[in-house]
């Protein structure tokens, strides 16, 4: 990940080095976007909460696991750290959402529910199903709903390559979804051609650590060279994918 880091730096670019109207626009109006909204505000004393905690859980991992912990038996605290996205990228992903406004929201890894939140509390309005493997997280993450008082969030539990067809089959169109519950590159593959069958031309999918192991990399480089992807930006800790037939296909590196 180092290696790939420094490379990354080396190549990546800011709004000046873009030439897309469209990824351009994207970078100042939401993605470089610093405002603040109420529900940072409300999740981050949430998140600061579930930071303290020792409450141990027993945790069922179905996909390939933590670079860190591998333990049956975790903390709250440790499944925080380890699990959740920063507020930085779990504000990023409340930017992208309250920015296309989806109806339709897919999660394939809720862990505590930090991101889950965010993407939620963006667009009250929209449909939000997560998606987590572990009984035990998904009990506490429906708590933290509870407490946020989310009302659009449905819960699924149970693996994703059984669980998955069975959702996918009662959505008519995915507009958002965040694949973050298995890092491994045929699994990642799999999830995301079968969520491409409900996607249209105005879906944005977003992949979390995409360069977390060589078999992820190899994933992230064949879900954005597939033919129907026209666009995508890497922010080396997350990858962003467009399908808009008008744009020309281009693959961006940004700095973030």
């Amino acid at each position: 990940m180092i290696y790939n880091y420094l490379i990354y730096r080396i190549k990546s670019v800011n709004e000046h080095g873009v030439h897309s109207p469209f990824v351009y626009d994207l970078l100042i109006s939401t993605i470089y976007n610093k405002k603040n909204f109420y529900s940072y505000i409300q999740i981050e004393k949430m998140r600061n909460t579930l930071s303290l905690s020792k409450h141990q859980i027993e945790c069922i991992d179905l996909g390939a696991g933590s670079l860190v912990n591998n333990s049956t038996k975790k903390s709250i605290q440790t499944i925080l750290h380890s699990a959740s996205k920063s507020p930085k990228y779990a504000q990023l992903l409340f930017r992208l959402v309250n920015h296309f406004q989806p109806d339709t929201i897919l999660e394939l890894g809720t862990s505590l529910g930090i991101s889950s939140a965010y993407m939620a509390s963006a667009n009250s309005k929209s449909k939000f199903i997560s998606i987590e493997g572990c009984k035990e997280i998904a009990i506490v993450a429906g708590q933290n709903f509870k407490q946020l008082e989310l009302k659009n969030v449905e819960q699924v539990i149970g693996n994703f390559d059984e669980v998955l067809p069975d959702v996918l089959k009662n959505i008519n169109q995915l507009d958002f979804v965040f694949f973050d519950g298995n890092h491994r590159k045929e699994p990642t593959i799999n999830y995301f051609r079968q969520c491409l069958e409900k996607a249209s031309e105005k879906s944005v999918f977003v992949f979390d650590d995409i360069y977390w192991s060589a078999e992820m990399t190899e994933a992230w480089e064949e879900i954005k060279n597939h033919e129907k992807v026209t666009v995508s930006l890497d922010l080396f800790y997350l990858g962003i994918v467009f399908f808009r037939k008008e744009q020309l296909k281009q693959n961006f590196i940004i700095r973030y």
